[in-house]
């Protein structure tokens, strides 16, 4: 194995390549995660065979490597995996509507909410995609598969299991519209080890490390490995690691570990990998005989009730985004420790224990989910992941990040000053 330079690349470096990212300082702990953001121990399919020996490469030039990279064409399978440490298994998934327990009546194969079932469990997927006009994604069950098809402007999606489709159609051509209705992962939720790769080094500058460590092989490729780190402390990320194709830049495996050490918490890698054309019949797709086909105008103009409630989402989101400018979202810290502070409209928290505002049930899950602290702020609950956690304080305010707990009180002291 070569000795890579392993020299660390600063702010000003990184930011060249991947800077000017919308919010990154604070959006960067949490998307890294999939989370939400947000996957296995890698198959024996991903196992090294070996250190391949390849020429010397610094941190810089293989950030730019990465960005360089232009594959437009590919087709391979990965296995990506998520371990949160939720208390309950399967607890993510049944929150999720469509995901298990969840709320099938709008269609089982629409794909917003198929695809945020990736934030969760182990999932084995294939890809396929030939340029910007033609993409396929599929999730590999135990005896069924989800597709979601984009073509030339028509997006088809099928679950084999409901044999239910959902259908949209733009216009053809790169700028004719797809962007409006094509379907595609939530906001943050990467689908595949590059987008976890983009969002990471989104997260590069004066608070991180980033380094070259060594090389490996990934579905039979060569590659060197990066490895991204917080320099500062409090952090409940401990490092990132994506494995990057030495001949093309792109990113063939990627995994987040958190400080605690343990099993890795988002792990996402190529189990196969081709970079040649894929066939024209992969992204043909003819719904079939008895299928349930539900058209994305009906979801559009409320003939469904869970299309209105997925239209009603966006709303409700940037009203959250808008909190910014009123004084009810604010950031405390920066990079890896950064801390969103959300002010409660209604001053509120958890009903207390005893107060009849809540079944005595729920309120014992979620003092088994929480941990009850104390400081200058008053007192409150913190509800902990692997790597995210939040604190719900008594007075309706939330601070929550990709913190430990102690720097979650300390935030709440600070702004009770």
């Amino acid at each position: 194995m070569a000795p890579n330079d392993s020299a660390e690349t600063t702010g000003e470096a990184t930011s060249t390549v991947v800077g000017r990212r919308k919010a990154a300082r604070y959006i960067v702990p949490v998307a890294v995660a999939g989370v939400a953001a947000a996957t296995i121990g890698l198959v024996p399919a991903l196992a090294s065979s070996g250190d391949p020996d390849l020429p010397k490469i610094s941190a810089q030039e293989l950030i730019e490597r990465i960005a360089a990279s232009d594959e437009e064409q590919l087709s391979g399978t990965f296995k990506i995996s998520t371990d949160l440490g939720l208390p309950l298994d399967g607890l993510a998934g049944s929150l999720v509507p469509g995901g298990e327990g969840g709320d099938k009546d709008g269609g089982a194969a629409a794909p917003q909410d198929k695809l945020m079932e990736l934030t969760s469990g182990t999932h084995t997927l294939r890809v396929a995609a030939d340029g910007p006009e033609r993409q396929k994604l599929s999730v590999l069950g135990d005896a069924s598969e989800y597709s979601v098809i984009h073509n030339q402007g028509e997006v088809w999606a099928y679950d084999s299991e409901s044999d239910e489709v959902y259908h949209a159609e733009a216009p053809e051509g790169r700028d004719g519209g797809h962007a409006e209705k094509a379907p595609k992962a939530p906001e943050g939720a990467p689908a595949t080890p590059k987008d976890f790769a983009e969002q990471a080094l989104a997260a590069a500058g004066d608070t991180t490390s980033v380094t070259v460590d060594g090389t490996a092989q990934v579905a039979g490729r060569d590659a060197y490995q990066l490895l991204i780190k917080p320099k500062q402390s409090g952090s409940t990320i401990g490092s990132v690691r994506i494995a990057v194709d030495a001949e093309n830049g792109v990113p063939l495996k990627f995994t987040l570990s958190a400080a605690s050490g343990g099993k890795a918490v988002v792990d996402a890698g190529f189990t196969k990998v081709d970079f040649s054309k894929p066939a024209a019949s992969t992204f043909a797709f003819t719904p079939p005989k008895g299928a349930k086909v539900t058209e994305a105008d009906e979801l559009e103009t409320g003939e469904d009730e869970r299309g209105a409630a997925q239209k009603a989402l966006p709303g409700q989101l940037a009203e959250l985004d808008g909190l910014a400018g009123e004084g009810g979202f604010n950031v405390i810290g920066e990079g890896w420790t950064s801390i969103a502070e959300i002010k409660s409209p209604g001053g509120k928290g958890l009903p207390e224990a005893g107060s009849g505002d809540m079944p005595a049930e729920a309120q014992g899950f979620l003092d088994a989910l929480g941990d009850k602290v104390t400081g200058k702020f008053g007192s409150g609950t913190v509800f902990k992941t692997r790597l995210v956690n939040a604190l719900l304080t008594d007075d309706g305010s939330v601070y929550v990040g990709a913190v430990t707990k102690d720097a979650l009180v300390r935030a709440a002291d600070a702004a009770a000053k």
